[in-house]
Parts: C-alpha cells; structure tokens; sequence
C-alpha cells in the first residue's frame, strides 16, 4: 500500500446553553456530548489511524472533546496544539493551517468548530464511497469525526478534492450498538 497522509476533522461534542453567563468560547460539553466524546476516543483508539499532531481549538468544548480522545490513545499520545487562531475558524484558515504541518507528520487531528470544520471536509473530499459523501453533504453532527486520506506528500500541497474520504462516523452511529 502506498504511504499516505491522514487528516482527522473532528467537530466538537453537544455543549451545553443553561449557563446564559458564560461566553461561547467557555461553554462546556452537555452530558450527552461527555458520552459522544467518549464514543469518538473509543472508535478512534479501535480503528485509527492514530494522530501524529493534534490541532484543537481552545475553546472549553473543544478540549472536552479531545479529552477522551487523547485518555484512550494511552500513553503515546500526540503532541498538542491547543491554538486561539483554530476557534471558529473558516475553511480556508484551517487549509491554511493544515498546509503549515510539518511533512514528517503523517496523521493530523483537527478539532474544531462548524461551519469551519464542514466546509473543509466538503471541500477536501474529493473522492469516497456515494453514500459516505452523501452524509457527509447532508450534515455534519456535533461530535462527529470525518477521516480523509490524500496521497503522500508536502502538507503544501493539499488541495480542494484531492482527499478520500475514508470514513464518516457520527455519534449516533456508535452509542446505538
């Protein structure tokens, strides 16, 4: 199999709205979304592919997401980047962002924030199953995980359609079994 670059697009978990106080960036998860991280970690640490680098927005819902994630990769867990720039970012600031990695990165993990981390998704998946792409085109959940594969080389060069989009895991489709 030829080598390849990964890139993980994770939507932040369901936050929660009672606490009218706190501004958007400090909304923590609700308990469905704690449940919804904990699925996604599972799924990830079962399936990978398992991230070099983790790029999370600092926002408290965001970290709560990755939090899990990064209890269940154990003890080898990626380097961090906990980055303001990443908090509602648009689909171009977050390409932008990608094609800054380091090409001795293979796997990224983007956690993030609609409609940011969508419209990225749509415009790298070039390629995939019809109905993967479908879904994907339909909505993108809170704390669903997106996992696009693109041939190997510079991070530069990723480009709108040159992904394969691997797989599209929702939530809902892992806490119904």
């Amino acid at each position: 199999m030829a080598p390849v670059k990964n890139i993980l697009l994770l939507r932040h978990a369901k936050s929660a709205w009672s606490d009218t106080t706190l501004s958007d960036h400090d909304r923590p998860l609700n308990r469905r979304g704690e449940r919804a991280a904990k699925a996604i970690g599972d799924h990830l640490a079962q399936h990978g592919p398992r991230p070099d680098l983790v790029l999370c927005s600092t926002a408290m819902r965001t970290r709560q997401t990755l939090a899990p994630v990064i209890k269940r990769l154990g003890t080898h867990a990626p380097p961090i980047a906990l980055e303001d720039t990443l908090y509602l970012a648009s689909e171009e600031s977050l390409l932008e962002r990608l094609q800054a990695v380091a090409d001795d990165i293979t796997t990224v993990l983007l956690v993030g924030h609609n409609d940011g981390i969508w419209r990225l998704a749509e415009m790298l998946a070039g390629h995939g199953q019809p109905a993967r792409l479908a879904a994907l085109q339909e909505k993108y959940p809170t704390g669903t995980l997106a996992t696009l594969q693109f041939p190997d080389g510079p991070w530069r060069d990723l480009a709108a359609g040159s992904g394969d989009l691997v797989a599209f895991v929702r939530p809902r489709d892992l806490m119904r079994r």
